[in-house]
């Protein structure tokens, strides 16, 4: 199959491209710069929250692009509006499958931008008239995650004595392996599932356990400082401000509301879920 990934280059993108390729499918990458693309993919230059693309000899589309921080785009351009400039692309070349990566929280009136934007975009695929599934995956893990690999690690490994902890830390996730994820949307792909799919590991965590884990995992200790959420309230917004933030006021919203979903994956969809603990220690470093 002739598949479309709009964010093929991400951190999902890269995984769920192999796995297309490896599946037999020839996934066209829709991207802005050229990134190294397995065997068997193609690049197609674009810009897609800027123009609305010419496709040929497409069968079906995923949409993947995302961004977590507000710098070079908006929320909305990327999660609004590319996914409106893809459904007018998809309806003129007549393709009538589209996949969507939403956001597990993803809904109006939290505000968050994010989550906003993503509810939006939700809106914009089920009105769309198209067969398609909608995934709303918790926070993923894996090589090259931003979370684990970056904010928490650098939490740990940080030249502070302490561990700074927001609030009691007690936000609960339930985190989501990248492999798992891909999978997800490639199985969804085959078998021409549809609907709305919450995307969740096997666990649950606080967000003091995820960082008790990764202590452990890089062999770190130290005791926890909590920071009173009301100090955070006001200080956040001012920090956001800043051009290097280490936490904006979207990701602090989300983080206090946690994201986690009370049941896992469908087993048609997800026979196996891989547990956070089998692949933390094999890419977290200091």
């Amino acid at each position: 199959m002739r598949v479309l990934v709009v964010g093929g280059t991400g951190f999902v993108g890269r995984h769920l491209v192999a796995r297309l390729v490896q599946g037999g499918h020839i996934p066209l990458v829709l991207s802005r710069t050229p990134r190294d693309l397995p065997k068997g993919a193609v690049h197609i230059p674009g810009d897609i929250t800027r123009e609305v693309p010419t496709l040929e000899g497409v069968e079906a589309a995923i949409y993947l692009a995302g961004i977590i921080r507000e710098k070079d785009q908006t929320f909305r351009q990327v999660h609004v509006e590319g996914v409106r400039n893809l459904l007018v692309a998809l309806k003129r070349a007549g393709v009538g499958r589209l996949l969507h990566m939403s956001a597990l929280g993803a809904r109006r009136g939290t505000g968050s931008r994010y989550y906003q934007t993503k509810a939006e975009a939700e809106e914009l695929v089920r009105d769309s008239g198209l067969s398609y599934a909608i995934f709303r995956p918790s926070l993923i893990f894996g090589p090259g995650d931003e979370f684990f690999g970056q904010v928490l690690r650098s939490l740990v490994c940080g030249s502070l004595p302490f561990v700074p902890l927001i609030g009691d830390g007690s936000f609960p996730f339930r985190p989501v392996y990248v492999g798992d994820v891909a999978e997800a949307f490639a199985g969804a792909l085959e078998r021409g599932l549809e609907g709305t799919f919450d995307l969740v590991g096997p666990r649950e965590y606080t967000f003091r356990e995820l960082l008790g884990l990764c202590m452990e995992v890089l062999g770190r200790k130290k005791p926890f400082l909590s920071i009173p959420l009301g100090f955070m309230d006001l200080a956040v917004p001012l920090l956001s401000r800043l051009p290097f933030a280490p936490i904006t006021q979207d990701q602090y919203l989300m983080l206090k509301e946690g994201n986690t979903a009370p049941f896992p994956p469908p087993a048609h969809l997800l026979p196996r879920l891989t547990p956070l603990e089998e692949v933390l220690p094999g890419y977290l470093r200091c």
